[in-house]
């Protein structure tokens, strides 16, 4: 006899999950857990799905079938501010309006809890105040958006999500365009805040090392489908990911914790070997 899964000990479920658009379809009679208090990575090749799936448990994108619960409420028990006071999710791309200062953007959070007719509270100031020091950003408060690195942009939209006091944030890729140190650095400042104060945070990641080094659990997908979920020393198996993404891979471990990395094993193109030979002769 199967046991019977408590769905409000997750923070994010997803049952026979099916999404798609027009006539291609996503996701795929997905199944999908989350638990609270996590770090979770979505991986997999471009076009698997990881961006709609995440889209999908924010509730910004239709379903075609199955169901999603969040903190162990499906989407339409939610209204639209409670909701909000319990997820938020940053996009790829986010435009900034002109002239915003950071912490106007980070005041934005705050909408959650009354809107703008009944302007910020002492409370509220003070969560925002919290948010940027929280993100590093308070040196930076009146500085225009536009004007920072993409760093510490990506910060100020941290701050944001942090000020709207969600204990579920959720990031499609948060360090795509960000150079090694600021991928590191943004990263880094994620985990502490999980650690912290016990967000549950699910990421897109295309690094798979990065994702081995600051998730708790690495979600592989394939073709709108879960290939595999676990821990990162469970996933990062060369059998795997070679099933996910199609490519031969070693798994090695770092010179100096042990930790599971993954590298593309050395194909050797026989024909091209034998064309440079020739070359070489001629």
């Amino acid at each position: 006899m199967s046991a019977v899964v408590n769905r409000s000990t997750f923070a994010l479920a997803a049952r026979a999950l099916s999404v798609g658009y027009r006539d291609r379809l996503v996701l795929d009679s997905l199944d999908l857990n989350i638990r609270a208090g996590r770090v979770s990575a979505l991986c997999g090749a471009n076009g698997c799905g990881k961006s709609t799936l995440l889209r999908t448990l924010a509730g910004l994108q239709a379903m075609r079938s199955g169901e999603v619960r969040v903190a162990g409420k499906s989407l339409a028990e939610y209204r639209r501010r409670e909701f909000a006071r319990t997820l938020t999710m940053l996009a790829q791309f986010n435009q900034i309006p002109a002239g915003l200062s950071v912490r106007q953007l980070v005041e934005y959070g705050r909408y959650a809890y009354g809107g703008w007719l009944r302007g910020m509270s002492a409370n509220d100031r003070a969560t925002v105040d919290d948010a940027l020091a929280a993100s590093g950003l308070a040196a930076l408060a009146g500085h225009d958006v536009a004007a920072l690195s993409g760093g510490e942009r990506q910060r100020a939209w941290i701050a944001m999500a942090l000020a709207q006091q969600a204990s579920i944030i959720l990031l499609d890729e948060p360090t795509t365009y960000l150079d090694i140190h600021h991928q590191i650095d943004i990263l880094t400042e994620l985990r502490r805040l999980n650690r912290e104060r016990g967000l549950t945070i699910v990421w897109v990641l295309h690094d798979l090392n990065q994702a081995a080094a600051y998730s708790d659990e690495i979600v592989l997908m394939r073709a709108g489908r879960i290939v595999a979920q676990g821990s990162p020393d469970a996933i990062i198996e060369p059998s795997l990911l070679e099933a996910t993404f199609g490519v031969p891979m070693l798994r090695i471990a770092h010179p100096q914790t042990g930790a599971p990395l993954c590298v593309p094993a050395h194909r050797v193109d026989q024909r091209g070997e034998q064309a440079a030979a020739a070359g070489l002769a001629a």
